[in-house]
């Protein structure tokens, strides 16, 4: 990726501009250099190169490259949940919230194998405090299907209770589902493990 130069003269872009543009620029290249290189490959200077800012620019918007990572980690979650979320929201019943929100899942991470990459596999070389982030999004992530089965035992009674740490069991077999496929196959195919994913979600549905 090779980053647009920003205008000059007198149709300079006002210095707010300039600076989203640039911050938005470097999270965009960090993600990309990352998913070429692992976060231990990549150096401020892939960041800034790709991005087409200086060493000085980098430092006005982050401490380090950890502080640029994590960035585009959660800019990226923002927009995955996000469109998880509408999705769920647009279901007619709990099965489709099911379905639709697993697809907006895989069908956002296809489209963004730079990210999906970060999201599933860097991520976890990144230190403690990426960790963190990570461990807070899959309890988010399990919070969606305990209020899916939540949903479907006020559809179908005879659904028993289930203890709440199955749901981030489920979690973490969807994300290895998912990191292996990727690792395997590349991002673009994620969508064809829907019915695998949508099965595993629904054992936890059985009477």
């Amino acid at each position: 990726m090779s980053a647009l130069p920003l205008p000059r003269g007198r149709h300079a872009a006002p210095r707010e501009v300039v600076w989203e543009s640039q911050r938005g620029r470097m999270l965009e290249a960090m993600a990309l250099a990352v998913a070429e290189k692992g976060y231990a490959g990549t150096a401020v200077a892939d960041v800034i190169g790709s991005a087409g800012v200086s060493r000085k620019t980098f430092y006005e918007h982050f401490a380090n490259k950890e502080a640029c990572f994590l960035e585009a980690y959660d800019a990226g979650v923002q927009v995955l949940l996000a469109t998880i979320d509408d999705a769920v929201a647009a279901a007619p019943d709990w099965l489709r919230a099911v379905t639709d929100g697993l697809r907006a899942y895989l069908d956002t991470l296809a489209a963004n194998p730079a990210f999906a990459r970060t999201f599933l596999v860097e991520i976890l070389a990144a230190g403690p405090l990426a960790i963190e982030r990570r461990g807070a999004v899959h309890a988010r992530f399990a919070e969606q299907i305990a209020a899916n089965h939540r949903a479907a035992r006020a559809d179908v009674p005879e659904l028993i209770a289930v203890p709440e740490h199955r749901f981030r069991a489920c979690v973490g077999a969807t994300h290895e589902l998912v990191a292996a496929h990727l690792t395997a196959h590349g991002a673009e195919t994620l969508p064809s493990l829907l019915d695998q994913l949508v099965d595993v979600q629904l054992a936890l549905f059985q009477p």
